[in-house]
């Protein structure tokens, strides 16, 4: 692949509100969006700097404020009160394969991370051969540093080359972890897992991590669309992905968005949905892959909400719906953007269609990844070193 962790598109999930288990903050609620207003205009306020190669950040929603940065290398850093801990929150360097689009790419905080302690993460380990990992771990009795040595390990995937990992995980608002699987490497997937049901590679992956199913550390949630399928891997909830980096759910809908990378003509957005097919390889977002087949058949594959050219970037970063209230104007807006422009841009839809698609900015940074805090301001990473704020523009 051409650019470190990045080939694009980007999906999304719908639940009714009765599925929506999020624990809220005990100080913030998610805005609603109340009328059709302009989109604003915005800066970027810097709120960290000095890390190496930060490819994540996320909170533990445990009412601290505390932000946690994965730096690609294999460690996890805590951004609090605007400083960075000196100490590593978790630093498995020794266990992770790193450089291109390998390493330590995500954390997630179980829901019930304050009464519990664990929480999981995803790297690329090169230990037995190349492969994924999504582990556990606990907290030690520091609240500022896990305990290392906790590590169980959840599940492993195969990688046949060394980029479209994937990389994300996250907890949905039903309570089950959701991972996003890239297609294995090289162009045009060469070995067709997008369209195989049988391999846990391209696809968004959904598991239980709560029980334990036989042999499995952990369990296929009933309503997984694959699950009494013959020869279908259960842990799928939707396929035909090229790489979805980055994915994050509506804090107040349950809607998710994921960015999944393009090859060599499209950077998509797609709303996933259970057991759907989003085209990866017969199509790149909403033409048909000219390495494979420029006349193809589109007969039930799921489209992209949008997409875009090589004249806006080439590599879509998937980002998060603005529930906060500092920017009034950005609310129920998708904020995305573009590793290799640096473009920043917002969407609002209406229903099932994209109302307005508006660049929010034009920055020179590399953005890696975003993310929310625990009142759902959201941030840009910088894989250059730097995390910056989304602020109003005065």
């Amino acid at each position: 692949m051409r650019y470190l962790i990045f080939s694009t598109c980007i999906l999304v999930i719908v639940f009714t509100p009765q599925q929506i288990l999020f624990a809220e903050p005990p100080t913030a609620k998610p805005c609603e969006l109340k009328g059709g207003a302009p989109l604003p205009t915005v800066k970027l306020e810097l709120a960290a700097k000095g890390l190496k190669n930060p490819v994540h950040i996320t909170h533990a929603g445990d009412g601290s404020g505390r932000l946690f940065i994965a730096e690609q290398a294999g460690i996890v850093r805590i951004l609090r009160d605007g400083n960075l801990l000196p100490t590593p929150f978790l630093d498995i360097r020794e266990k992770v394969k790193s450089g291109g689009e390998m390493g330590l790419l995500s954390i997630a905080f179980h829901p019930k991370f304050k009464e519990n302690g664990r929480f999981f993460v995803n790297y690329t380990s090169s230990s037995g051969g190349l492969h994924t990992v999504i582990s556990e771990f606990q907290m030690s009795n520091n609240p500022d540093v896990a305990d290392k040595k906790s590590e169980r390990i959840i599940l492993t995937a195969d990688q046949p080359f060394s980029n479209h990992n994937g990389g994300q995980i996250a907890f949905g608002p039903d309570g089950y972890l959701y991972i996003g699987m890239g297609d294995g490497g090289s162009a045009n997937d060469p070995q067709g897992h997008g369209q195989n049901l049988s391999t846990l590679l391209g696809a968004m992956l959904r598991i239980d991590v709560d029980r334990k199913e036989g042999k499995l550390q952990y369990n296929i949630p009933d309503d997984n669309p694959f699950k009494t399928r013959p020869n279908a891997r259960p842990e799928i909830w939707a396929y035909g992905l090229r790489n979805p980096w980055r994915f994050s759910f509506d804090p107040l809908t349950g809607i998710l968005y994921a960015g999944d990378v393009g090859q060599d003509a499209r950077e998509e957005i797609d709303i996933v949905e259970r057991g759907q097919n989003y085209g990866w390889n017969i199509m790149e977002g909403s033409i048909c892959t000219s390495g494979v087949n420029p006349k193809c058949n589109t007969t039930g594959l799921t489209l992209p909400i949008i997409d875009y050219g090589r004249d806006d970037g080439i590599s879509v970063i998937g980002g998060f719906v603005y529930r906060g209230h500092e920017i009034p104007g950005l609310c129920g807006s998708y904020i995305y953007g573009d590793w290799g422009s640096g473009k920043l841009w917002a969407l609002r839809r209406d229903g099932h269609e994209v109302a307005e698609n508006k660049r929010l900015l034009d920055t020179k940074l590399s953005i890696s990844s975003f993310g929310i805090d625990e009142a759902y301001e959201v941030y840009v990473v910088d894989y250059n070193g730097g995390v910056y704020k989304v602020g109003a523009k005065k």
